[in-house]
């Protein structure tokens, strides 16, 4: 393109922006990364966008569609961006409905009836209805994320879509804008009864379409459930049509969705599962007909591929192990539901016998307890993203992945797909609603080759003729989007398809609203249109900090994200706090590697990779590690912040902030001899000010106090010491606990030795200051100095590791790094001994007292409560089950865990005076709102010294270390219950002793 193109190019973007600028409440976007974010979906492919606006009304979206439509721009309405086929990208103007037009409008619990705005996600909808039992039953894999209005677009079903049917099947009534802002209203009753006169005419239009095609829509159209390919003509034909559902499964093409009423069902009370054992594919397919004849709910397909990823995935290995027995080759999860739960229990005994009489004896899992069966589900509402995590650039596409036949062809179509994928030399993988014949389906293939995209195409047109063949649907659950599109005339025939042009010119003569989708396709096979275009590549950077070689290298680290948007999810484990406290992309997992993508791939243009938008990209995220465990696909962004400021600061440099927090351990022996100065900042408010305005500490925060660090007990060990029976320890004092609270570590010392253990008190080697975790150093990037800490530390332990020793720690994020960072720094073979005989307290607690190895003597705290916050980097490493494990060791001690995200702090993130309010955002999710609930003799329970923090300036509530609340519980020396003080347990020597 010549640079007169581009400016002429570059002004239309400024005129555009300008204008919507003056025009809507809501916020727009034309910047480089922030229209690079908004270019993906959870598909294949990429197209950047002319620009992005957040509408927060009726207005602002009226306003949008004029304005667009005089620059002579498209418009697409996006909800989470979870679809996959391409739905809701474009060389258009993005309406992101989902951060502001997202509430719900009006709620009739009797009617069971609900009017909401399209970017409201459908968890958020069910968690409002629940209270009156009620739900809205269309639940897609992505409930957790994706938004009604994009439901509506793609026609979305969900696993029980063979009791509750799909979107078409529960919408009552929706309201709309034509492309150029005009509303209007479409439901059930009489087309004269619209207020509109243009809709009036156009749906009298529309049937009389419909009528004219009535043969050939009911001989044509596929006789399944899952047909959601072209638009819904069909639902035109009966003598009083709800005319709303012409819109729904249109993509957005015809009309931009601003309200949708939709038909609520009665939440029943008992679902109970059996889990179906199958020894080969063929056998579960051939089976799927006869378990449906017994009226389940649900039957869902978890194959093979699931199996074996799953079980290397933290997430889900103790839920696979829980449902499965032997060595399966796939599962079928079939659900019943209903009021009356002994009914529910004799159709699991029906189920046995059915899989019994076709030779599967004793072949079923009872899965009857709602919290067991909520991790399964989880499990098959990940497969996708489980399959996905495979590494290496051979990835499962998904062009023809939902496919619907009759059950009656079920096995023989997945026979003959199979043989087709062989053809192409690959393999797929399978899973989801067998119970309807929509099998999801990816074959394995390298899009970043254009041998795999041949392929892709292949396997598409030979696919598309079997599924006519076994007379079913070519689109049977995600819509038609770039994908499918193509591939409507196939299936529906020319006449239908210039039917569905009629109805997109009778809507959009202009094409101005999502173009390209349904009808007038893109290729399905334009590599233009993909992530990984022609020329696509990943050289930045030349050399890396960390060791990205598991992933071939940070480019394939980074393209692990595909897409599937479940960091957007606002409740339910960790990830991802900075979204939930800000609903923007640019905070959220997705959103960074999106990010991070575009800019070592060359798309952001030079220096992106470095430069301050990519800095202001990842600045909210807070390393909490939660995407390491609750993204499916294992994308580990905390790792990915490490390597980007270590590029970053090496361009820039460090500011003095950063410089302070990074070097804490290395100053802190002599910062803690000079406590009583140090401790003056939180004593003189001009102080305060001062650090504020220089260094950038908050003044709303609290510093640590320095105090007289941890003297370690005992004799300096050796070595020879170590007995290596399983009862030698090191107690490993982090910096944070060793210089502000080093009461833990004293109790620590003092829970060990009445647990018997051998404390070794190791010195270093090269007898200077303490060891070091090098956390804090890796906070700022500076990779070389944590790797001489993580040196200097592996060298002192690995001779007492090698005797039997095991290295015990109580700060999270300093003890986990042994397991994590220290394997990216130094060589894996010498970091793997040290790494696996490192274990936070409770670990090693939990282990050996369900072992039997130790024992520990504890009063009775008669019924105390005790309320639990875990540290992000305990839930990424799935430690949490040892902690509750070790407090349940208590007697009467009442356990309650706070469902919480991170608190906020993350380490020095909670101090900045820029970050303050969004620590605050964070921790005031769930977390401060927990405790302030808490009684005040009830006792707050935080292993992480950022968290107890946290609480302490939020709630004005002291937190203990768990090693805390067992040393004062230990019998020999603990005082009665009501001295158990939960507040200021620690905070005794705030001066400095």
């Amino acid at each position: 393109m010549n640079q007169a193109a581009t400016s002429r190019i570059h002004a239309r973007h400024l005129g555009l922006e300008r204008r919507l600028t003056q025009a809507l409440e809501g916020e727009v976007r034309f910047d480089a990364f922030t229209r690079g974010r908004y270019a993906t979906d959870a598909s294949i492919y990429q197209i950047i966008p002319q620009g992005v606006v957040f509408p927060k009304s009726e207005a602002d979206i009226a306003a949008a569609l004029t304005i667009a439509a005089e620059h002579g721009v498209p418009v697409i309405a996006r909800g989470g961006g979870t679809s996959q086929n391409g739905q809701p990208i474009g060389d258009a103007l993005i309406l992101d409905m989902s951060r502001h037009f997202n509430g719900i409008r009006a709620y009739d619990p009797v009617a069971r009836t609900v009017s909401v705005a399209p970017g409201l996600v459908l968890e958020a909808l069910n968690a409002q209805v629940k209270k009156d039992g009620l739900f809205f039953p269309v639940e897609p894999s992505t409930a957790s994320r994706c938004t009604i209005g994009g439901m509506a677009g793609n026609n979305s079903s969900g696993a029980r879509s063979l009791r509750y049917g799909k979107m078409v099947d529960n919408v009552v009534a929706m309201k709309a804008m034509f492309h150029d802002g005009e509303a209007f209203a479409l439901g059930e009753g009489a087309v004269g009864d619209n207020q509109s006169a243009r809709a009036r005419d156009l749906m009298t239009r529309m049937i009389a379409l419909a009528d004219r095609h009535r043969d050939g829509i009911e001989a044509i159209f596929p006789k399944v459930q899952r047909r959601v390919g072209g638009y819904n003509l069909d639902e035109l034909l009966p003598a009083r049509p709800n005319l709303s559902h012409l819109l729904v499964g249109s993509e957005g093409t015809l009309a931009i969705t601003t309200e949708t009423t939709l038909k609520l069902s009665a939440l029943p009370t008992h679902r109970v599962m059996g889990v179906c054992h199958f020894p080969s594919f063929r056998a579960a397919m051939e089976t799927t007909k006869a378990i449906v004849a017994l009226g389940p709910v649900a039957v869902e397909l978890v194959d093979n591929n699931v199996l074996v990823l799953g079980a290397d995935i933290p997430l889900f290995v103790r839920t696979l192990a829980d449902i499965t027995r032997g060595q399966p080759n796939c599962l079928l999860l079939v659900e019943f539901a209903g009021d009356d739960l002994s009914a529910l229990k004799h159709d699991l005994r029906r189920l046995d016998q059915c899989m019994a009489d076709h030779g599967f004896p004793d072949a079923v899992v009872e899965v009857v307890e709602p919290a067991r069966q909520k991790p399964v589900w989880e499990v098959r509402e990940a497969c996708l993203n489980i399959m996905m995590s495979m590494k290496g650039d051979g990835k499962p596409v998904s062009f023809i992945e939902d496919c619907a036949v009759p059950l009656d062809h079920l096995a023989d179509y997945t026979d003959a797909v199979t043989a087709l994928f062989a053809r192409h030399g690959t393999r797929g993988t399978w899973y989801a609603h067998a119970s309807v014949g929509c099998l999801h389906v990816r074959p394995i293939l390298n899009m970043k080759d254009e041998a795999g995209v041949r392929a892709m195409r292949g396997i598409a047109e030979e696919a598309c003729e079997l599924v006519r063949r076994f007379k079913g649907s070519f689109s049977g659950e995600h819509g038609d989007g770039i994908s499918r599109s193509e591939f409507v005339e196939p299936m529906f025939g020319g006449a239908l398809t210039r039917a569905f042009e009629a109805v997109k010119d009778g809507f959009d003569p202009g094409n101005r609203l999502n173009p390209g989708k349904v009808v007038r396709p893109y290729r399905m096979d334009d590599r233009g249109l993909m992530r990984f275009a022609p020329g696509y590549a990943t050289p930045v950077p030349a050399e890396t900090a960390l060791d990205w070689s598991d992933w071939g290298g940070l480019g394939g680290a980074v393209e692990m994200c595909n897409n599937n948007g479940a960091c957007r999810k606002m409740s339910g484990g960790t990830m991802c706090p900075s979204y939930r406290a800000t609903q923007d992309e640019t905070h959220v997992t997705r959103g960074r590697a999106n990010s991070l993508r575009l800019a070592i791939s060359g798309q952001l243009g030079p220096d992106a990779f470095t430069s301050p938008e990519m800095k202001q990209t990842l600045d909210l995220c807070v390393s909490c590690k939660g995407c390491k465990r609750d993204c499916p696909t294992g994308v580990d962004m905390a790792r990915m912040k490490i390597e980007f400021l270590s590029h970053y600061h090496a361009k820039h440099g460090l500011p003095l902030k950063e410089r302070l927090i990074a070097w804490l351990p290395r100053y802190a022996p002599w910062a803690a001899k000079l406590s009583a100065l140090m401790n003056l900042r939180d004593r003189v408010p001009l102080l305060a000010k001062l650090s504020e305005r220089w260094l950038g500490f908050s003044t709303r925060r609290s510093l640590p106090v320095w105090r007289k660090p941890w003297a370690q007990g005992g004799q300096a060990a050796t070595p020879g010491n170590v007995v290596g029976d399983g009862r030698d320890i090191v107690l490993f004092g982090d910096t944070f606990n060793r210089y502000y609270e080093r009461e833990n570590l004293e109790a620590a010392e003092r829970v060990l030795a009445a647990g018997g253990y051998r404390l070794h008190r190791v010195e270093p080697r090269d007898g200077g200051r303490p060891l070091c975790c090098g956390r804090t150093f890796l906070s700022a990037g500076l990779v070389d100095e944590a790797r001489k800490e993580a040196r200097r530390t592996l060298d002192t332990l690995a001779p007492y590791v090698a005797r039997g020793a095991r290295i015990v720690g109580l700060e999270p994020s300093c003890l986990l790094t042994f397991r994590d960072e220290f394997s990216a720094i130094l060589p894996r073979a010498e970091v793997a001994p040290v790494a696996a005989a490192a274990f936070l307290l409770e670990e090693v607690l939990a282990a050996d007292l369900k072992a039997g190895s130790t024992h520990l003597l504890f009063r009775d705290q008669g019924a105390r409560v005790a309320h639990l916050h875990g540290h992000c980097h305990q839930k990424a490493f799935a430690a949490m089950g040892a902690v509750e494990a070790t407090l349940r060791a208590i007697p009467g001690l009442d356990v309650r865990p706070i469902e919480t995200s991170c608190c906020g702090m993350s380490g020095a993130f909670g101090y900045g005076a820029e970050t303050m309010d969004v620590s605050l955002a964070m921790a005031e999710l769930s977390l401060l709102p927990a405790v302030r609930k808490a009684g005040r003799a009830e006792l707050i329970v935080a292993d992480g010294t950022s968290c107890r923090h946290q609480i302490h300036d939020g709630t004005g509530r002291e937190a203990l270390h768990v090693v805390r609340v067992l040393d004062m519980a230990l019998a020999h020396d603990a005082p009665a219950p009501e001295d158990m003080a939960p507040d200021d347990p620690a905070r005794d020597d705030r001066a400095g002793s």
